[in-house]
């Protein structure tokens, strides 16, 4: 790969995002949180490519106005 691209690859990018919201539904917190690192290294996996992580993983860190360290946000 290239590089991270944040474009939409999905043809109906509601329908994906309703498949991620239903999958957290009826766990409990610490269910949830263990789908989500379970997903992310299946994903992490099928990128295949560390350098195009770690932009991901830069992107996700500056998104949602969490508090980073040494940061604004």
């Amino acid at each position: 790969m290239t590089g991270l691209d944040t474009t939409s690859r999905f043809a109906d990018p509601d329908a994906a995002f309703r498949l991620l919201v239903e999958a957290q539904r009826g766990l409990s917190a610490d269910q949830s949180a263990e789908l989500n690192a379970r997903l992310v290294l299946i994903l992490a996996n099928h990128i295949g490519d560390a350098g195009v992580l770690a932009e991901a993983i830069a992107l996700a860190r500056g998104a949602g106005g969490a508090k980073q360290p040494g940061g604004n946000m």
